[in-house]
């Protein structure tokens, strides 16, 4: 089998473009590579050893946070850890690492959203990033819920309904395929009267514009380009095996779907690589 150098450069997570199916492009350093025509070929990812910051460039011997320096982790507000718990934002209390990178993403209107990757699921995202953050998580559906005025304010509603609906996505039975199809709109109502009171008592704190229930959302759907899914789950490490091989079955969130495993693209950002494709049997 004869293979191709379609590209080398640092990995960064696969940008998607909402069509039926997502279609998925991996950039790698000043290339672009379109993922379809690969479908059903082999492909191989050999990684070089280096690690380049993505912020920085600062080479470095461990990524911190799929792509970073350790200084960088340290100093960057999009490092920090109120981004996994955006209601333990600190900007009010004047001591946000970045605030004007957090008047830019984080004081800016944020969507509370249902949706369904390996079960019924709540989280938020910049208004920005839909449907982007989906498709990223590998939803078959989703549903906006709430718009809200900050980041901060969002994490307080997410953190209501997580009383109810999990906020993790079972990333191992999203890759299976094996996800039905859920009535979202209904779930959303049950949800929202089990938490109405406390909802209630948010808008009373922040205002009733700062959190506004959408109540005629659309439901967003995604279909994957995905020929045969994997009946058991198992993991390639750039970290532990340096040459990821095999023949390209699908693709679904930040995941390369292989015959021989699969590879969170996302996980090893700013991973040096370089991109091979089969040319002939």
């Amino acid at each position: 089998m004869d293979f191709e150098l379609l590209a080398s450069g640092h990995l960064a997570k696969m940008k998607t473009d909402h069509a039926q199916p997502v279609r998925y492009t991996l950039p790698l350093g000043d290339n672009r590579i379109e993922l379809s025509p690969l479908m059903g070929k082999t492909i191989r990812i050999e990684y070089s050893g280096a690690i380049h910051c993505q912020h920085c460039g600062r080479k470095t011997k461990k990524s911190f946070s799929q792509g970073y320096c350790y200084p960088c982790f340290k100093a960057l507000a999009q490092c920090d850890s109120c981004m996994m718990s955006p209601e333990k934002c600190h900007y009010d209390a004047g001591t946000c690492r970045q605030p004007e990178w957090g008047e830019e993403f984080c004081m800016t209107d944020h969507i509370v959203y249902l949706a369904n990757s390996s079960g019924i699921k709540v989280g938020i995202t910049r208004m920005s990033q839909v449907p982007t953050r989906w498709m990223d998580q590998g939803a078959i559906q989703a549903l906006p819920i709430f718009r809200v005025a900050t980041r901060q304010q969002s994490g307080f509603v997410e953190d209501l309904l997580r009383e109810q609906v999990a906020d993790k996505t079972n990333w191992r039975k999203m890759l299976k395929g094996d996800v039905e199809y859920l009535d979202l709109a209904a779930i959303r109502d049950e949800v929202l009267d089990n938490a109405w009171n406390d909802i209630v008592a948010l808008q009373k704190r922040f205002g009733l514009a700062a959190i506004q229930a959408i109540d005629d959302g659309d439901v967003y759907e995604f279909d994957y380009p995905v020929d045969e899914f994997p009946t058991k789950v198992t993991t390639h490490n750039l970290d532990k095996t340096s040459t990821v091989e095999g023949t390209l079955k699908g693709i679904k969130g930040q995941y390369l779907i292989l015959d021989t495993g699969v590879i969170n693209i996302r996980k090893f950002g700013a991973y040096h690589v370089d991109f091979y494709a089969q040319t002939t049997v």
